[in-house]
């Protein structure tokens, strides 16, 4: 495993010769040994077709490809961290959330209504974030940035998840989502996603959620 958190906000990463990490530009805070940082024109091991999903999104985030043989401590804003490990799934994220994943991982770009349909849409809107999101597959290990710390919460086909959706952070797994509101649209007038809206994920997985609502 490349990752090891050394405390909440700050992780290291082992560099190995033949294996690259990707890293959001600017995470970087100290390195040891041999290790160079390339920007990542490619989106990754996704190609062109993430970086370009990635600027239709308006989620440009810059990349860097990091190789060598050492160790790189990374954080970023004071933001809190969490690693998340992979196993064969996919994990659903937003591009500007991501610190730092394995070279092992396929990166793509998901159309949020592909998921939710035209509520997924509207989720992107009221949350703030993109109506793109950004997937990772395979087997490696993601490191996610949210504020206040983040918990892992199981979703089970006997037990959705409702989320705020500016609570979310990411997801993993057979999950579908689905947008819908906790109030009438007169009673929403004035007020911020907050309650007003939740975020409903069912099927089989994990949804990862925030301690603050603060956007990053």
């Amino acid at each position: 495993m490349a990752f090891r958190e050394i405390n909440a906000k700050m992780i290291e990463a082992t560099v190995t010769p033949g294996q690259r990490l990707f890293s959001q530009r600017g995470a970087m805070l100290a390195y040891r040994g041999e290790v160079s940082f390339t920007p990542n024109t490619a989106g990754g091991q996704g190609g062109i077709m993430s970086m370009i999903g990635r600027r239709v999104a308006d989620e440009d985030t810059p990349l860097m490809t990091v190789e060598g043989s050492g160790t790189v401590l990374f954080g970023h804003g004071g933001h809190h961290i969490q690693v998340i490990r992979l196993t064969g799934d996919t994990l659903y994220v937003e591009a500007d959330r991501l610190l730092a994943f394995e070279g092992t991982l396929q990166q793509g770009t998901m159309f949020l209504g592909s998921q939710g349909g035209v509520m997924g849409m509207v989720r992107g809107q009221v949350s703030g974030q993109g109506l793109f999101t950004t997937t990772l597959k395979g087997h490696g290990a993601v490191a996610v940035m949210a504020h206040g710390g983040v918990i892992e919460i199981p979703v089970t086909p006997q037990r959705p998840v409702h989320v705020d959706p500016q609570a979310y952070v990411a997801h993993h797994g057979e999950v579908r989502n689905k947008l819908s509101t906790a109030l009438g649209w007169r009673d929403m007038v004035g007020r911020g996603s907050g309650e007003a809206f939740q975020l409903e994920l069912s099927g089989s997985g994990a949804v990862y959620v925030q301690a603050s609502e603060e956007k990053l």
